[in-house]
């Protein structure tokens, strides 16, 4: 078991300890929603440097319908990666 050999005094120990301190969180207003968030974060209503990145999908009732489309939704967004790689 490791023991000190000596008693590490206040001031050295205060010394040590000076870099473990918390700075300050950056946070921004956002433009569009004027909610409190971080910086070079996508807004919750999906907006990112004034441009809409995230759209919202819309919801069916019929369950067998919406599964059909999700996959077709997926498969489109596969050709556009494709199409501009």
């Amino acid at each position: 078991m490791a023991v000190p050999k000596k008693k590490v005094s206040k001031s050295r120990r205060n010394k040590r300890r000076a870099h473990d301190a918390l700075g300050r969180v950056n946070i921004v207003v956002n433009k569009t929603t004027g909610e409190i968030q971080l910086p070079h974060q996508v807004s919750i209503d999906g907006y990112y440097k004034d441009k809409q990145v995230i759209v919202e999908k819309e919801k069916n009732t019929d369950e067998n319908s919406e599964n059909s489309e999700t996959v077709t939704t997926e498969q489109e967004e596969k050709k556009e990666v494709a199409k501009k790689a």
